[in-house]
């Protein structure tokens, strides 16, 4: 009678990676593609993803125009980098320009 219950676990164990092992499969036995990689247009707009503040200069000191709340559509109009290697970028966010500091 004691060959019973590790026959029992035997077919329990067989059981349980029958059902999970399959789980780490492709549906179907499909082969896994790697993601495509899309180029983002230039033409299309960047959205924000923390608040930031849209400055008159690229300058820390310099004055507050508007607050850029999160998901906001960004408009990238060119780059600048300063002495200190701080890199800013001159943007339009709903009809205003200022500059941002790129993160």
């Amino acid at each position: 009678m004691p060959a019973q219950p590790y026959a029992s676990l035997r077919w329990g164990a067989l059981l349980a990676f029958a059902l999970f092992a399959p789980i780490g499969l492709p549906a179907g036995g499909a082969e896994r593609r790697q993601a495509e990689v899309r180029r983002r247009c230039s033409s299309e707009p960047l959205l924000s993803t923390s608040r930031g503040c849209l400055q008159a200069a690229p300058e820390r000191q310099a004055p507050v125009l508007a607050q850029v709340p999160v998901d906001s559509s960004i408009e990238v109009l060119r780059s600048w980098s300063n002495q200190r290697g701080e890199r800013w970028l001159q943007v339009k966010v709903a009809s205003r320009r200022g500059w941002m500091v790129a993160a």
